[in-house]
């Protein structure tokens, strides 16, 4: 009985190890839309000059480290994207 008390533990210490049943393809998504949006400020950077193009680019920089804090937040969560509708997938994307 103690046996196979141990070994059940093992086995939920092994899976819990491996990052649970969550789908990282969402954190992944939330990432990528905040490069996105990184990538727009840069663009509107490079025309920009002088003070606004700094301030521009400061907030593209912003706006990569927010997409990867709710990325890792979203990861760490471990998320069942699969029980989600397309709404609560977006809202979590855009940080809703």
């Amino acid at each position: 009985m103690k046996a196979s008390i141990v070994a059940a533990a093992a086995v939920l210490l092994s899976l819990a190890a491996c990052g649970g049943k969550g789908d990282d393809a969402l954190g992944d998504n939330a990432a990528d839309a905040a490069e996105a949006k990184a990538d727009q400020l840069d663009a509107m950077a490079d025309t920009a000059s002088g003070a606004e193009e700094d301030a521009l680019e400061a907030r593209a920089d912003v706006t990569r480290e927010v997409g990867e804090a709710r990325e890792e937040a979203i990861d760490d969560s471990d998320v069942n994207a699969d029980a989600m509708s397309n709404a609560q997938k977006e809202a979590i994307v855009k940080g809703q």
